[in-house]
């Protein structure tokens, strides 16, 4: 679909409307906000009452329509692009939703229900979607499209998914056992009640659940998009999928932190040059210093601070993001202190109100130097689905809110030995239809010099598929010997991994195979990002200090003094180049190397006030 996603790198926010009433004048107050300070758009994200309103408009109703068109009417008119997310709260579902089209597990349909929606102002719960069948996602969106599209008539937007938030335990869908048995050769029934005691059944249902979110959930939802008129931008993360595969498919990918830690960003990032999609946005400063308890506001509400924010931003860049989405700004009728529970607080009455404008262009530069060209390719790493299907549950010290499941992936992490040589994931999906030639990897729109496997256990058809490459040539970097999962196991596995590794250019030693030179070399690397335009590069490099952030971030963690040196060289020409990169408080540092090997450092200096440490 040849359309403009975003015309600039400016951060959106994301516009918290609690059901009530909703006036053109606060509307225009706050898109004017958001324009000066140097946003580029907002998206509505409808939600709950914060308190019973004297009118609100009853959910998609005509006027519910007519006040969400002047939303997008207005931001256009001052140059602000305006999204939406595809229904209230998460995830898609409420009273639109007949008992045919709810969500289901094992036993019938799900006791999950849409809470904390609009519709909670009229005191009603509506069910989940059922994200396994794509004829209830047709007429969901139907019903869906038809209240947006005065809106999306006015200019192109995008229709937000938010990150999965359906039950998965013991997920189901009509028919789904039939298909089991045509795919597997035996019946799942007799073991779904007692699963988690049969791993390799287990497996084989996860399998067939991944298959069907894609096909019948994240694919057809940008189609849908489409014909709205619409392109998506959607967080697949927390699904039980291939996560490449699944954002494969968004028209724009979108991460999320610090709820999942920065580095999962560079799944999103591989998903986009896997697909041919240059923008990776990502939900930021989600929760920064810890969950806030329902309905708020929490310790450190309307008390962030920028240093702490802007070293996440850096993580971000680090690992791929290059568009930010501010999470996020709530609905404020003039002298009014509305807030969102799990948000960092953006508004006039933000604590960094005043930092904000230097702030957002900072974002708006870094974002677009890391639009430039494309992403520098080198090691394909496969990404060990297969493992995290096989487990099951997180150790209760590595659960959070938002992490349960091994398959979420929130600590699944490129090698360490790679980290110079920028990797990048790749999965069975993709590599099913990749070739090998002249001396490249050719994967979707990314290309490759070499792949390397960590993983416990590899499914049958991506044995196939690196068997096939690593007969063409393939250097292959098997660090370990894995098994097959799933219940049916076949005879000729063993006998394709003996041959596999037989092969010359397979080998458990990197080393051995490593066809390009590390594009970085050094001590304790930064976390960097490498875009590479015509014979050039741009490479940013995060501040020590946003190395390995997680959740919950102490407050005024960003604190640091002095001056931290890096010496490091830079794979330039055929050569290295050594350079000490000079870390000033606070500061990252972008280098650019022109096409005849200068290294030159591009100014993106923004300073926040000193934070204050708790």
């Amino acid at each position: 679909m040849k359309m403009v996603l975003y015309k600039s790198a400016k951060p959106y926010t994301r516009w918290w409307w609690f059901a009530g009433e909703i006036k053109k004048d606060d509307i225009a107050f706050q898109l004017d906000w958001v324009k000066e300070n140097n946003f580029g758009g907002v998206e509505i994200a409808w939600l709950y009452p914060l308190k019973k309103s004297p009118h609100t408009p009853k959910w998609l109703s005509s006027e519910w329509d007519k006040v969400v068109a002047f939303a997008k009417k207005y931001a256009t008119s001052i140059g602000l692009g305006c999204d939406f997310t595809f229904g209230s709260l998460w995830p898609f579902g409420g009273t639109i939703v007949p008992k045919k089209d709810a969500s289901r597990n094992f036993y019938g349909i799900s006791c999950q229900k849409i809470d904390r929606a609009w519709e909670m102002h009229f005191n009603k719960q509506g069910y989940v979607l059922n994200h396994l069948n794509r004829f209830a996602l047709v007429r969901y969106s139907k019903k869906m499209g038809k209240a947006l599209a005065p809106a999306l008539k006015i200019a192109p937007a995008a229709l937000f998914c938010d990150s999965w938030e359906v039950d998965t335990e013991k997920l189901w869908t009509l028919d789904l056992d039939k298909s089991f048995l045509e795919k597997y050769g035996y019946s799942v029934n007799k073991y779904m009640q007692e699963i988690d005691r049969y791993p390799d059944v287990r497996y084989d249902y996860r399998k067939l659940i991944a298959e069907y979110i894609l096909d019948e959930f994240y694919k057809p939802y940008t189609e849908i998009c489409h014909k709205l008129g619409a392109f998506s931008r959607v967080q697949c993360h927390g699904s039980p999928t291939d996560l490449l595969a699944s954002y494969s498919y968004a028209d724009i990918p979108e991460s999320e932190a610090i709820l999942f830690d920065p580095e999962f960003s560079v799944i999103t990032a591989s998903a986009a040059l896997l697909s041919g999609r240059n923008i990776v946005s990502t939900e930021a400063f989600t929760c920064i210093y810890g969950w806030i308890p329902y309905p708020g506001p929490g310790q450190f509400q309307k008390k962030e601070q920028t240093a702490d924010m802007k070293l996440m931003a850096d993580a971000l860049f680090a690992n791929g993001v290059n568009q930010v989405i501010w999470h996020g700004m709530p609905y404020n009728p003039q002298n009014s202190d509305n807030r969102f529970y799990a948000s960092v607080h953006v508004g006039p009455d933000s604590s960094f109100a005043d930092e904000i404008t230097a702030f957002n262009k900072y974002m708006q530069k870094v974002s677009s130097i890391m639009r430039l060209g494309r992403v520098y390719s080198d090691v394909a790493v496969y990404l060990p689905i297969e493992d995290t299907w096989m487990a099951n549950t997180l150790p209760r010290k590595l659960q959070k809110p938002s992490a349960k499941y091994h398959w979420e992936m929130h600590y699944t992490r490129t090698p360490p030995e790679l980290k110079g040589h920028h990797p990048l994931w790749i999965s069975s999906y993709f590599l099913k239809n990749a070739k090998y030639k002249k001396g490249l990897l050719r994967c979707g729109k990314a290309e490759f010099t070499s792949l390397y496997i960590n993983s416990k256990w590899l499914d049958m058809d991506g044995l196939k598929h690196i068997l096939r490459l690593a007969k063409e040539g393939l250097p292959v970097c098997l660090t370990q010997i894995p098994r097959q999962p799933g219940r049916i196991k076949s005879p000729d596995y063993k006998t394709m991994l003996k041959e596999l590794v037989s092969l010359k250019n397979v080998s458990s030693s990197f080393n051995k195979i490593a066809v390009r030179a590390a594009l970085v070399i050094g001590k304790n690397l930064p976390d960097f990002w490498c875009r590479e335009k015509g014979n050039g590069k741009y490479i940013f490099f995060a501040h020590p200090k946003a190395q390995n952030l997680t959740y919950p971030l102490k407050y005024g963690y960003s604190f640091t003094k002095g001056v931290i040196r890096k010496s490091i060289r830079i794979w330039v020409k055929g050569v290295y180049k050594k350079i000490t990169l000079v870390f000033k408080p606070y500061q990252s540092i972008i280098l650019k190397i022109d096409a005849s090997g200068r290294i030159k450092p591009i100014k993106v200096d923004f300073i926040p006030k000193t934070p204050v440490v708790s």
